[in-house]
């Protein structure tokens, strides 16, 4: 019984070594250990063997089987090693060359300025709301001091989907929708997508805006121009000069634009600039007395400001930008500066 193990193990091994292919090593396998193989003959013939010597060849029997198994696993590696060799010096090929990296992705300039007006105005402690993008005209006019024949209606070149239904042309609505479920004091800031028929070099059919709202007894205009000059130095630098400009809006009263310094001639003068030295940047004022009414709040009892930004505008001014179109163009290469 020994010398039969040793010709099988000195056979298999041999075979296993000159095998040129995982065919030809399969083949070897079912010869010596498969259901008919030479090496499972002798396990089957153990019960044959004199119990005093049965163990000691049943021991030697399945090493054997493990030492075939693992010539076996050696080489199917040493075949397809072979094998890979083989089909990388047929092509030009250097694999020591470094690997290529694949490209990284980048944050959207309109997501980075979001995230920075975001997390300025939530350090002073206003709370981010959200409402729908298909709005009722009750929210997004009548509630606002804008009814039907007002003329301001005409600034706005909204999307219609039904008499009733639009496509919210700013996110005052959804100030409107918050004071109607929650009584003041109030602190909040709606970021988001608005929709107008308005497409040019600085304006298109789909903006982002961030409209904040603060509610309280004792709210003056002082306070909103504290909140936003504190923004504009956080946004831009505490160097930046500011102006508020009377201006109207039919929700609030008074009502102001604010303006920074031209970031391109730095107040000389230019063609961005008109000329004035100066870039308007947002809108904001004291809260209609209509509009509270309009919600259920007594005017005589809470004040409020609100005001409402342009993201594509503080971005292109931020970053010196010059069309709006870039924005949406997806080009990599405009991408990776930011």
């Amino acid at each position: 019984m020994e010398n039969k193990l040793s010709s099988i193990r000195e056979q298999s091994i041999t075979e296993l070594q000159q095998a040129p292919s995982e065919q030809d090593i399969f083949q070897i396998k079912s010869k010596y250990i498969g259901k008919s193989g030479s090496l499972t003959h002798v396990i089957k013939d153990l019960k044959n063997i004199p119990s005093e010597q049965r163990a000691s060849v049943g021991k030697a029997v399945n090493q054997l089987k493990k030492d075939i198994e693992t010539a076996i696993e050696q080489s199917v590696k040493r075949v397809r090693d072979t094998k890979k060799r083989d089909e990388i010096s047929q092509h030009d090929l250097d694999v020591t060359l470094p690997g290529r990296r694949l490209p990284l992705g980048y944050k959207h300039p309109i997501t980075v300025v979001s995230e920075k007006i975001v997390d300025i105005f939530v350090a002073m402690g206003f709370q981010v709301v959200e409402g729908p993008e298909a709005e009722l005209d009750f929210f997004n006019f009548e509630a606002l001091n804008i009814p039907k024949d007002h003329p301001a209606r005409d600034m706005h070149d909204t999307f219609y989907i039904t008499e009733e239904l639009l496509l919210r042309t700013h996110t005052s609505p959804v100030q409107i929708r918050t004071m109607k479920q929650s009584s003041p004091p109030l602190k909040i800031l709606c970021p988001g997508k608005v929709y107008r028929c308005d497409s040019d070099v600085s304006h298109t059919p789909m903006f982002h805006q961030v409209e904040g709202l603060l509610v309280d007894d004792g709210i003056s205009f002082g306070d909103l121009k504290g909140v936003l000059t504190l923004f504009i130095h956080q946004i831009f630098d505490e160097k930046t000069p500011i102006r508020f400009r009377p201006s109207f809006f039919p929700f609030t009263e008074p009502s102001a634009e604010v303006d920074i310094q031209c970031v391109i001639c730095r107040g000389d003068g230019c063609r961005v600039c008109s000329g004035t030295g100066w870039l308007e940047i947002l809108g904001c004022g004291m809260v209609h007395p209509a509009v509270f009414r309009n919600v259920g709040y007594d005017p005589e009892n809470v004040t409020g400001f609100a005001f409402g930004l342009g993201i594509e505008r503080i971005t292109m001014l931020k970053y010196g930008i010059n069309d709006i179109r870039l924005f949406f163009e997806n080009d990599f290469r405009f991408l990776t500066q930011f």
